[in-house]
């Protein structure tokens, strides 16, 4: 009988593993929206040659797996609405998604501007913070890389509808562009966010694409398709930083002592915040303290302590007791002080800097304050008593970063979403190339890759794209430059110009001198929005203003305009070249539709606008209000193709 049990038994379980339930990729999800108006292509796996049955909208629709177990359905196109469900039925086993809409889907990727957060920017746009509409949802995709090949699926993630909750720590573009398109097509809108802060752009290139036209950048992938190699240097990176921060914290004499608030700090040197006067390439750790005065009024009461942005990390504390902490120098430090903590008189804030490279700093023009409520605000003094902690070798072992290796991202975050229905990508990248030149000078070829690799991935020859420019940033200079950030501006420009199917959103005013993540991320939505809205609805609609053609006359140089300019007057950041390419600043003036500049050189052979890291005076404005693009124009009395 025991025999005959354990047979039943085994059996069963064949019988079990043989009808295996019919899987979805996470892209499906409860809540999701579908693109309106296009093939809806709905995937997945189940047993070989198994019968599959599809309903959605009342309508029905069968495929049968293939002999690996894959199977596709093409549902036509349907009109927006919803809610529906989404039933996918095998011969053992039946999925049934709701809450299913069908509107507009759009994909936000790229890097850390992409990702900033509704968070990041929340003060930015107070007012907005508590919006809900369940007819947007947003899909954030988890980090995953792949060194080998494309990951058969995402891992695990879910559609949300837009709330303070779901959205606090979404993608601020994804969000802000949701609620507007939402409210202008009075459709359901679906957000995917596929971003990765810090990342080059051949990370999410296929690597077919980068072996047939960069074969170097594709065998720098195969370096890391040695798990165990990758393994053993990661667990040494982590044990070398593990140790550094054992010894730093050992040899640290401030740990335990200079938090305290009775701790007597007299001795100590004072600085102003601004100019520490520490050694150039100071390693380890820096105390700084400060003391401030609460009165009877706040004393007790919650409060949030404002620190501006640091380089590099922070660990800060009030009256002894650790407020919070950041591991590197790009957040806002927005502390949350609890109540009972502050205390009427005397109060400590202590800040702990630790350094891995570079030189500890505050930067300026952000808020150094506490704040109590709207319009209940006490400034911090910009004095600081400063003492050393413990100077530091610098850490032996660099860790191996596999999301900025060539085609890891495309293999981990994008190919898992093909052939998904989207009605435009929005790419927002291009601040990591620009750091260096050789990778600038590629990056108009690379871009154009990307473009013909995701529309092939997604099947969709002429899926949209919205290239959003890099923002102006770091300190202006008055002379001419030429960094890798206007050379990717350019090329931004010059591979959105030449495709049909592309557009650019111009953002060289919403940037910010201190931080490579402005905050003025609604904005930036906006511009997005109406570039789709040129691609797909309303190809009349008129984006940023363009040099359409070019002509030298008695000296000046006399460009005319797509459209007319907002303000007719001087304009500036203009500069003039002759043959020899070095580049000379030039005065120029805007009436209606022209430009005329004065060309410092005899003969005038090229023009450049706004060709710099951040160029702060940079005023040509369309009559609609948007900036024109950075660019650079060899002169002729041809007028440019305009597309």
């Amino acid at each position: 009988m025991r025999k005959k049990f354990v047979l039943i038994c085994i059996l069963a379980l064949g019988f079990t593993l043989c009808k295996a339930e019919v899987r979805l990729p996470q892209i499906f999800q409860s809540g999701m929206v579908l693109q309106r108006g296009t093939i809806i292509p709905v995937w997945g796996t189940a047993n070989p040659h198994e019968i599959i049955t599809i309903s959605l909208n009342r309508k029905i629709f069968k495929t049968i797996a293939d002999t690996n177990g894959h199977w596709r359905v093409d549902i036509p196109s349907m009109k927006a609405g919803g809610p529906y469900e989404l039933v996918v039925r095998g011969e053992a086993s039946e999925t049934k998604l709701t809450d299913v809409w069908l509107g507009d889907v759009w994909l936000c990727s790229g890097q850390s501007n992409t990702e900033t957060t509704l968070e990041r920017v929340s003060p930015q746009y107070p007012d907005e913070l508590n919006d809900s509409n369940s007819m947007v949802r947003l899909f954030h995709v988890p980090y995953q890389t792949n060194t080998h090949k494309p990951s058969a699926d995402l891992r695990p993630a879910s559609w949300q509808p837009l709330n303070r909750e779901n959205s606090w720590r979404f993608s601020a573009i994804g969000y802000f562009m949701g609620k507007q398109l939402q409210r202008e097509k009075g459709v359901a809108q679906g957000i995917i966010e596929s971003a990765w802060g810090g990342t080059p752009i051949e990370a999410w290139i296929a690597a077919d694409t980068l072996a047939l036209h960069y074969p170097t950048l594709y065998r720098k992938t195969q370096l890391y398709q040695d798990d165990a190699y990758v393994e053993s240097q990661q667990r040494a990176t982590n044990l070398a930083n593990q140790r550094w921060r054992e010894i730093l914290d050992a040899s640290d004499p401030g740990v335990g002592l200079y938090t305290k608030l009775d701790y007597d700090d007299s001795q100590w040197d004072e600085a102003n915040q601004f100019d520490l006067k520490l050694k150039q390439g100071y390693i380890g750790s820096i105390w700084l303290r400060q003391h401030i005065n609460i009165s009877k009024e706040h004393a007790g009461r919650p409060a949030k302590l404002l620190l501006g942005t640091l380089y590099d990390s922070d660990v800060t504390y009030i009256n002894g007791t650790q407020v919070g902490t950041t591991g590197y120098q790009y957040p806002p430090r927005r502390y949350e002080v609890p109540e009972g903590l502050l205390r009427e008189g005397d109060n400590v804030i202590t800040v702990r800097f630790i350094n891995i490279s570079g030189t500890p700093y505050f930067v300026k023009e952000k808020p150094y304050q506490l704040v109590f409520g709207k319009d209940d605000i006490q400034p911090l003094d910009q004095q600081w008593k400063i003492q050393a902690g413990v100077e530091m070798p610098p850490i032996i072992s660099q860790p191996i970063t596999l999301n900025t290796q060539p085609s890891t991202l495309f293999n981990g975050m994008i190919s898992p979403l093909a052939p998904f229905a989207v009605a435009g990508v929005v790419w927002y990248q291009g601040e990591t190339n620009a750091d260096f030149m050789e990778q600038a000078n590629e990056y108009a070829s690379m871009l154009r890759l990307l473009i013909a690799n995701w529309r092939q991935a997604f099947q969709r020859p002429q899926m949209p794209f919205v290239i959003v420019q890099l923002a102006n940033f770091m300190e202006p200079s008055e002379q001419p430059q030429h960094t890798g950030w206007s050379v990717i501006r350019e090329a931004q420009r010059v591979v959105a110009k030449e495709d049909e199917h592309a557009a650019l959103a111009v953002t060289i005013d919403l940037g910010e001198k201190v931080d490579i993540h402005p905050l003025r991320k609604k904005e930036v939505a906006s511009r997005i929005a109406a570039a789709f809205e040129h691609l797909l609805w309303k190809p009349r609609t008129e984006l940023s203003t363009e040099i359409i053609s070019t002509s030298v006359d008695s000296g000046s140089v006399v460009c005319t305009l797509s459209q007319s300019l907002l303000n007719d007057g001087a304009l500036y950041e203009f500069e003039v070249a002759g043959a020899d390419g070095q580049y000379v600043n030039a005065e120029a003036q805007g009436s209606g539709s022209r430009i005329t500049i004065k060309s410092p050189v005899a003969h005038p052979a090229s023009v450049r606008y706004a060709w710099k890291n951040n160029p702060q005076r940079a005023n040509v404005y369309g009559k609609n209000g948007l900036p024109m693009s950075p660019c650079q124009i060899v002169l002729s009395s041809t007028p440019t193709t305009k597309k």
